[in-house]
């Protein structure tokens, strides 16, 4: 059941595709996709399906979900030059924390903490705002929260703290 939710992402992702940015098409998608992401894994725990293949397949939705969010939103925002640079930065700690748990730990590490599920949940909320409040300033709330999401795990990484 897991792995059909997870395989439902992929589908939804796929039908953003063909769908205008921010219409109400893609507002349900976009919903319908973020809901799989959230229940995939409970589901899977839940009835004792979990495994490395799910794991890999809920990567691999996540990823295509993000790159086809990507795609269709970044045309159409007016995204401020101090906002690129604050994404960066904060891709390029989540790169360190990566490269630093592999060499630390001798493995990739990817920490599951509260931080960086709530700056998740921020990121997947950002485009819902998008109607209503100007992205400056929500933009400025969820980059905020994924740097202490990044700076928290980094401090994790290098005290040894696995998942």
């Amino acid at each position: 059941m897991a792995t059909l939710i997870t395989c439902f992402r992929i589908l939804a992702s796929a039908s953003l595709l063909l769908c205008q940015p921010l219409s109400p098409a893609f507002y349900v998608l976009y919903i319908a996709a973020g809901i799989s992401d959230m229940i995939d894994g409970p589901v899977a725990r839940r009835t004792g399906t979990a495994g490395d293949f799910g794991a890999k397949l809920d990567t691999a939705a996540d990823f295509s979900f993000m790159a086809v969010c990507l795609y269709k939103l970044l045309p159409v925002l007016d995204v401020p030059l101090w906002l690129w640079v604050w994404i960066a930065l904060i891709a390029l700690a989540k790169t360190v924390n990566v490269v630093s748990g592999f060499v630390i730990q001798k493995r990739f590490v990817t920490l599951h903490t509260t931080m960086n599920k709530a700056a998740g949940a921020l990121l997947f909320l950002l485009p819902l705002t998008f109607p209503c409040i100007e992205l400056k300033y929500t933009s400025a709330v969820v980059c905020a929260v994924a740097t202490f999401a990044a700076v928290q795990e980094g401090c994790f990484i290098c005290m040894g703290r696995r998942e």
